[in-house]
């Protein structure tokens, strides 16, 4: 697998930020503050507790940096990598009070994003052979798109648009409010002029209303496996197709095996399950 770019410092810097600012307030750690003495230093091992794919780990090592700069960090693992329960991820040494402030955010983080790459990964091994591409959607937390999109990445799939600025997609609620598949491609192509455009159905009619329209990408929401086949036929290579919606890791498979192009699925970042990592300290 080809790594994923890491997202620019620039844009999860301020998210790393908040996390801090929430977490500390305005009194600061006042546990770690009142039992642990100033000069006192500490090694700490980030380990994962289960199977799982990396992702985010030196994100989720410059925050004990940003709490503060003479923390050292030495990670042993890469994003995109798969690791076994047990596995050593990462040390930070230095000063003990500043990792002990940054622990929580930092360890957020790192199992919030390789959850999700665990999850993708497996929903990668599910599609494999059909030729179908597992994309995420816009269903992320508020606040961290460009790190679940780019975890998403790291387990292997496609995080499909960021936004609403840098794709046009033609939803259900667009066609229901301009009154037609056919009026919504036109008007699409009258302000944008020759940008590809994706329109949502939700039938084989719709479909073909969409192919007739020139619509170079369709997704097919909410169609079950043998709806999807005839899609597929219908379309005959005249449109990018993707499947969406009601699909579950357990029915991925059948989805992708009727021969569209994209499977995208909330679930890849709105649901998946954390994995299990800690900081364990030498010694201790």
């Amino acid at each position: 697998m080809t790594r994923p770019v890491p997202p620019d410092p620039a844009e999860w810097r301020p998210i790393v930020e908040a996390a801090l600012r929430e977490d500390l307030g305005e009194a600061g750690d006042v546990t770690t503050n009142a039992v642990v003495d100033a000069g006192a230093t500490a090694l700490g091992r980030i380990v994962a507790r289960e199977d799982g794919v990396v992702a985010g780990i030196d994100i989720a090592l410059a925050v004990f940096t940003m709490v503060d700069p003479s923390v050292v960090t030495n990670p042993f693992v890469a994003d995109g990598d798969r690791v076994e329960k047990a596995t050593r991820l990462a040390v930070v040494e230095g000063p003990a009070r500043p990792i002990l402030t940054a622990e929580r955010v930092s360890l957020n983080l790192l199992s919030h994003l390789s959850g999700i790459a665990t999850l993708t990964a497996r929903a990668v091994e599910a599609v494999a052979g059909t030729g179908a591409v597992v994309a995420a959607t816009r269903k992320t937390l508020p606040g961290l798109r460009v790190l679940e999109k780019y975890a998403v990445a790291c387990g292997g799939g496609w995080p499909h648009r960021f936004g609403l600025y840098d794709a046009v997609l033609i939803k259900d609620n667009h066609i229901g409010v301009v009154g037609s598949v056919t009026r919504a491609v036109e008007s699409a192509r009258a302000a944008l002029g020759a940008v590809p455009i994706e329109v949502e159905v939700d039938s084989l009619d719709g479909l073909v209303e969409a192919l007739d329209a020139g619509a170079e990408t369709i997704l097919l929401d909410n169609m079950g496996p043998s709806s999807l086949a005839e899609a597929v036929a219908i379309a005959a290579g005249r449109a990018r197709l993707e499947a969406s919606g009601g699909i579950t890791l357990e029915t991925l498979s059948a989805v992708a095996a009727t021969g569209v192009d994209v499977v995208s699925m909330g679930w890849l970042t709105h649901s998946a399950p954390s994995m299990d990592v800690g900081l364990d300290f030498e010694g201790g």
